[in-house]
C-alpha cells in the first residue's frame, strides 16, 4: 500500500539541486500549507474549458473530451487521483533525498505529515547522543568544531612519526639488502602504513642501484605490497 506520507518528484533538469534551491522549494510549499489552502475540485468540465482557466495538464498524459480539475491557492491541473481537503493537512513538508535517475532527469523524494514528524523525532534523538557523547557541551557546534581541530593536528602527529620511524628503518633495511647475481634485493615486512612503506622504498631506492625491494605491510587487517625496481633493471629488460 502507498504510504501517502512519502512522495516522489521526478523532473527535467541539466543538473543538481543545490541545497539552496532545495529549501526554497521546502519554503514555498511549506508556505501554501500555512495558508490553509482549501481544496476546490471541478467535476466534469469540458477539457479545453479547464485549459482555458490555467489548468496544467501534467507528464502528456492524454485526457478525455471532460476532466476533473482540482486547484488550490492561483495552482490549478487536471488530476484523478485523491488530495487534502485542505493544504493545512500536510502539516509539514520536508525533502529528504535529490538525485539523478536517468540523463536530464532528476527525482526529489520527500515526506510529510506523521513522516515529518518521526524524521525529526529521530534527529532530536540523534543530537541528544551527540551530546551525550561530547558530555554536553553548551555549543555543540564549537565542541565538534574543535574535536575536528584536534583530530587533524593528531593525525599530522602520526603522520610525522611515521616519517621518523621510516627513517629509523632506513639504515636498519640498508643493512640487510643482498646482492643476487648484481641484483640487490630485500624482501620484509616492516610496520608502517602504506603511504609510509613507499616513501621508505623511495628512500631506499635513491640510495642504492640495481635494487629490487618488496615491503609487505598491513593496514586495518588488509595486507599490502609494496614493490621498488631501480631504473638501471628496467632499463636491462628494455
Amino acid at each position: 500500500m502507498v504510504n501517502p506520507n512519502y512522495l516522489r518528484f521526478d523532473f527535467s533538469h541539466f543538473s543538481k539541486v543545490t541545497d539552496q534551491e532545495l529549501k526554497e522549494v521546502e519554503d514555498f510549499v511549506n508556505q501554501r500549507i500555512q495558508e490553509q489552502l482549501p481544496l476546490i475540485e471541478r467535476r466534469s468540465i469540458p477539457i479545453q474549458q479547464a485549459l482555458d482557466e490555467g489548468a496544467m495538464a501534467l507528464f502528456g498524459e492524454k485526457y478525455g473530451d471532460n476532466v476533473r480539475a482540482i486547484k488550490f491557492g492561483d495552482s490549478m491541473e487536471l488530476c484523478g487521483g485523491i488530495h487534502v481537503p485542505n493544504t493545512a493537512d500536510i502539516w509539514h513538508f520536508k525533502i529528504i533525498s535529490e538525485g539523478a535517475v536517468a540523463a536530464g532527469i532528476r527525482r526529489i523524494e520527500a515526506i510529510t505529515g506523521d513522516a515529518v514528524k518521526d524524521f525529526f523525532a529521530n534527529q532530536e534523538s540523534t543530537l541528544a547522543e551527540i551530546k551525550e557523547t561530547l558530555k554536553n557541551p553548551q555549543d555543540v557546534l564549537k565542541a565538534v568544531g574543535s574535536l575536528q581541530e584536534e583530530n587533524a593536528k593528531l593525525k599530522k602527529q602520526v603522520e610525522q612519526l611515521l616519517k621518523d620511524k621510516a627513517k629509523g628503518l632506513k639504515g636498519e633495511l640498508a643493512s640487510q639488502i643482498q646482492e643476487l647475481n648484481g641484483v640487490k634485493f630485500l624482501a620484509t615486512q616492516v610496520d608502517l602504513d602504506t603511504n609510509g612503506a613507499k616513501d621508505l622504498a623511495y628512500e631506499l631506492g635513491n640510495n642504492e642501484t640495481n635494487l629490487f625491494l618488496v615491503l609487505a605491510t598491513t593496514s586495518e587487517e588488509k595486507p599490502m605490497l609494496t614493490c621498488y625496481i631501480s631504473k638501471e633493471l628496467v632499463a636491462e629488460k628494455d
